[in-house]
């Protein structure tokens, strides 16, 4: 069998921890940044976790990750 390939936009946009979530930059951090107040930006500045049922499909299109 060939390998499989990775899909190269989701690469670019998670990782995968060594315990196995996947990890994602969160939105809302690019402009209009006076208008969020510190406690919504600080939140916006951490990883986000994906959720369970969204994760197989990540992992599912990473299969070497």
């Amino acid at each position: 069998m060939p390998k499989m390939k990775t899909h190269s936009a989701t690469k670019k946009r998670f990782r995968i921890t060594k315990t196995g979530k996947v990890m994602f930059k969160k939105s809302g951090r690019g402009h209009l940044l006076s208008t969020k107040n510190s406690k919504r930006l600080r939140s916006l500045r951490k990883k986000g976790v994906l959720p369970g049922n969204v994760e197989a499909h990540v992992k599912k299109v990473m299969p070497y990750a």
